[in-house]
């Protein structure tokens, strides 16, 4: 029986842990018109959370969109919001931490506060937050906020924050006179569960970013940058600018693409992104990102593009062999583990649970799970 919030699923003592990332959004990951793509429905969410669960993975982290990336297939156009699917998630799993990803600017600070506490006590202390200072200019402009600058933005997410903590701390009621937010009488009961706070994610790589999640994050989601030997140093850096011991986790991203032999997962990705490959989206996503994308794929744009369509994040291609054995260098690296996504989250689960875990248990990277504690 859990006791303390140190004591749920996401620090356990795996090596290497993972998760399924964007499920909630229609097409999860990827920009790809292949009629096994992923149906966000609420059903196919339940399913992929408990399989996620009975296997012993980690984590649950859904992308907060508004607008999708359009095309036909419209990626991340239908999704569902995150802290209210989080809610239902949590009642209907048994150990899998599951977070909310909120862009703070576009909900009031008390109001979030009160939502999260009630996730929490749903899952008995296994809900997180994914904090997010937003990027998207027309996601910005459908909720009639100012974009501001990338400093901005992040000055914002502090004072929001700042907030949320008192109201999960404080027993009395308080004023808060900030440069966004003047309030009275600020309380917030019940607490959140076992008295302790929401685990806090940031997924940051601007130095404004990196000072952000320093600040204030537990866990951190970061990108897999093209040369593996720059993985370290950069986890490194986010380690140094934050107190001893605050940051526990480092997550990557990835799209998972695997299969028995190199050949037929590469033959696979070929089919997703060559012959059924959304374009138009890939044009729409490329052109919306702008001056997000990394410089060292701005010299390539079709290579940006299909990666995009395949799926975004590190791409994991290959065998099983072959994911374990990238999996095998990122925790060399520093990583602690992936949020995962894929073409079909339920048809592709079984490439996960009886081909990958069984093998990373075998190199160390993760334990035999037993099941519930």
């Amino acid at each position: 029986m859990q006791t303390s919030r140190d004591e749920t699923r996401i620090y356990n003592k795996n090596k290497f842990k993972l998760g399924l990332f964007g499920m909630n959004c229609r097409g999860g990951l990827s920009l790809t018109k292949a009629p096994e793509r992923w149906d966000a429905s609420w059903d196919n969410n339940v399913i992929a959370a408990k399989l996620a669960d009975e296997a012993g993975l980690e984590f649950l982290l859904p992308i907060g969109r508004w607008h999708g990336y359009q095309g036909e297939s419209d990626t991340q156009g239908t999704t569902f919001e995150t802290i209210t699917w989080a809610c239902g998630l949590l009642a209907l799993t048994k150990e899998i931490t599951t977070f909310g990803t909120l862009h703070v600017a576009f909900v009031n600070p008390v109001f979030a506060a009160k939502q999260m506490v009630t996730a929490d006590h749903i899952g008995h202390g296994r809900f997180g937050l994914n904090v997010v200072s937003g990027w998207n200019p027309i996601e910005f402009g459908q909720m009639g906020v100012d974009l501001g600058d990338h400093e901005g933005r992040y000055a914002y997410s502090q004072e929001w924050l700042e907030i949320v903590k008192r109201i999960w701390a404080d027993e009395k009621p308080f004023d808060y006179d900030g440069t966004h937010y003047k309030l009275k009488g600020v309380l917030g009961k019940p607490k959140p569960w076992w008295g302790s706070r929401p685990i806090l994610v940031s997924a940051g790589n601007s130095d404004t970013g990196r000072d952000f999640a320093a600040t204030n994050a537990d866990c951190l989601f970061t990108t897999v940058p093209p040369k593996l030997e720059d993985l370290a140093p950069k986890i490194a850096a986010f380690r140094n600018a934050a107190p001893d011991g605050q940051l526990r986790n480092f997550f990557g991203s990835a799209h998972l693409m695997v299969r028995k032999t190199r050949k037929e997962a590469e033959d696979y990705h070929h089919y997703i992104v060559h012959e059924v490959g959304d374009w138009e989206a890939a044009d729409f996503a490329f052109n919306l990102r702008g001056n997000r994308i990394n410089s060292w794929l701005k010299a390539d744009e079709q290579k940006l593009k299909a990666r995009l369509i395949s799926g975004a994040g590190h791409p994991v291609i290959g065998s099983y062999d072959d994911a374990v054995e990238t999996f095998q260098k990122m925790s060399a690296a520093g990583l602690d583990g992936f949020a995962l996504g894929m073409i079909n989250y339920v048809n592709d689960f079984p490439h996960i649970r009886d081909e990958l875990l069984p093998r990373m248990e075998r190199v160390g990277l993760r334990e035999p799970y037993k099941g519930e504690n």
